[in-house]
């Protein structure tokens, strides 16, 4: 049986829904913004995250019909299997009063609503997604992802390190960082992914190619995972000689999008909200057992359920991997006080698709 076999035919009853809007400042100096989608039936809530990044696409949700309801557009009330919950929403308009701003918030209202679903199914039956696919949840190691501004500097590092000794690190290379920034970051040995940012167009994160960065982060890093470079003439040959310690995050939204990587990969970062539908996302962890892709799990600056859901997975999947699921006090402005630390032992009674350490 599949993954997706394994909850595709669990029954749901779903009555009505709402939306709550969430807001907060982050580490990396921008106002996070996310709309927490909630599905009641049966006296039972099951809710999901909608993590895309635009504000306006949040915004324009005051002005929407609520997601259940009897109009063409919107989700009919009734009893479904999770299966055709997922078929149906093949016909709500999740975007009733304008356009995405980019096109990957497509996937991450689906994410939102399909997670709700699966959520309130698993409530319904008064069990969590461990049970439901016949595995267990693991201690949940995690790194801290964090910029360190421009014009870099490494105090943030120290400042959680002081405050959190055994803390490690997802960190995010621009060309302004020179030796002596590798340098100070290599030696606190904390250091276990380098997000090169070369796969994004039109952000505000983007890093175009730069091979002396490159040989830099190859260079400094010892056996850091090197995430998502950009292939030019210039970086080729030294990724191409470089390919143990390569991973993609960014393009990963499915199989499709695994076979469509330039060579076979040994590392990927799971963030489920890329992929839409959880019948991709089961479909691309099951892709990646059969081929011995190691996994670890990606965050989206989530503010409410889906950090724990993104927790969650990571916890039955690839508990082990250097996750990028810290949890929300860490992307706060301020280094947190009492703050959990590395690794989130699971609730030894977890809720639906919750994590609830």
């Amino acid at each position: 049986m599949s993954l997706f076999d394994a909850v595709a035919d669990r029954p749901l009853t779903v009555e009505s829904s709402d939306r709550t809007r969430h807001e907060r400042d982050t580490s990396s100096d921008f106002v996070r913004v996310s709309t927490v989608y909630a599905l009641h039936g049966d006296g039972v809530t099951g809710q999901g995250e909608d993590v895309t990044y635009d504000a306006e696409d949040h915004d324009a949700l005051a002005d929407a019909p609520p997601l259940v309801g009897d109009g063409d557009d919107q989700l009919a009330p009734g009893e479904y299997s999770f299966a055709e919950f997922s078929d149906a929403l093949d016909d709500v308009d999740l975007f009733p009063t304008k356009d995405p701003e980019r096109k990957t918030g497509h996937a991450y209202r689906r994410w939102a609503v399909e997670s709700a679903g699966l959520d309130l199914a698993l409530k319904q039956a008064e069990t969590n997604l461990g049970a439901a696919l016949g595995q267990e949840y693991g201690p949940l190691r995690f790194v801290v992802s964090t910029r360190l501004g421009e014009p870099p500097s490494t105090d943030r590092v120290h400042d959680l390190l002081d405050a959190y000794p055994d803390t490690e690190f997802k960190l995010d290379p621009i060309s302004e960082w020179d030796d002596e920034i590798v340098d100070d970051l290599a030696s606190t040995g904390a250091v276990r992914i380098l997000d090169l940012k070369g796969q994004y167009e039109g952000t505000d994160v983007d890093q175009p190619p730069d091979p002396e960065l490159y040989q830099r982060v190859f260079d400094g890093f010892g056996e850091a995972v090197v995430e998502d470079p950009g292939f030019t003439d210039g970086t080729a040959l030294l990724l191409e000689n470089n390919v143990p310690r390569i991973s993609w995050d960014y393009p990963i939204t499915g199989v499709d999008s695994i076979e469509k990587l330039p060579f076979p990969p040994q590392w990927l970062n799971i963030k489920p909200s890329r992929f839409g539908t959880v019948e991709s996302l089961f479909d691309t962890l099951e892709y990646a057992a059969e081929n011995n892709i190691t996994l670890y799990g990606g965050g989206q600056f989530e503010l409410s359920v889906g950090r724990d859901h993104i927790q969650a997975l990571a916890s039955l999947f690839y508990a082990d991997g250097p996750n990028d699921v810290a949890p929300g006090v860490y992307n706060d402005p301020e280094i947190p006080e009492d703050a959990p630390t590395s690794p989130l032992q699971p609730s030894a009674e977890p809720d639906g698709l919750g994590f609830s350490f």
